[in-house]
């Protein structure tokens, strides 16, 4: 290396996390989890997306399996390939509520089942989610709170 010069190395990990689960496919665990960062916020539209390669590097998974979760996030429209810069993650329309929810169908069946095995009662779950709820927005600037948004 020459005296003066810069030696920039980028090395691009991969931006969500993916506990894998025995009884799921890798392939729609990994899809999952990169829906579930883009949805949220955690990517953004215009991030990079880790190449083939990288994705299987970083999660120790099948390159034929990294493949097929990337033609599949193409084919969802959730990233886009653009010439001389890459995979990068598409611009999406606002996600719904129902979209939303649905990221976090695995893990609400998981407080449920835990809660009915403990023995809680659904009120006493609730009152623990609100609580937790307000712990992340203590001055109530939620926009849904005090609409009585998921109560029955």
């Amino acid at each position: 290396m020459r005296p003066g010069v810069l030696l920039d190395i980028v090395h691009l990990m991969v931006p969500f996390r993916v506990s894998f689960e025995p009884g799921i496919s890798l392939h729609e665990q990994v899809v999952y989890a990169a829906r579930k960062a883009m949805l949220s916020g955690q990517m953004r539209p215009g991030d990079p997306f880790p190449s083939v390669r990288q994705l299987s590097k970083d999660l120790k998974i099948n390159p034929n399996t990294a493949h097929k979760v990337v033609l599949q996030l193409l084919d969802d429209g959730m990233i886009e390939v653009r010439v001389g810069i890459g995979t990068v993650v598409a611009k999406r329309p606002r996600s719904s509520a129902a979209e939303r929810a649905r990221l976090l169908q695995r893990e609400i069946e998981q407080v449920v089942v835990e809660a009915k095995r403990l023995g809680l009662d659904r009120d006493e779950v609730l009152e623990a989610v609100s609580s937790h709820w307000e712990r992340f927005d203590p001055d109530g600037s939620d926009a849904l709170a005090g609409q009585g948004a998921g109560k029955r």
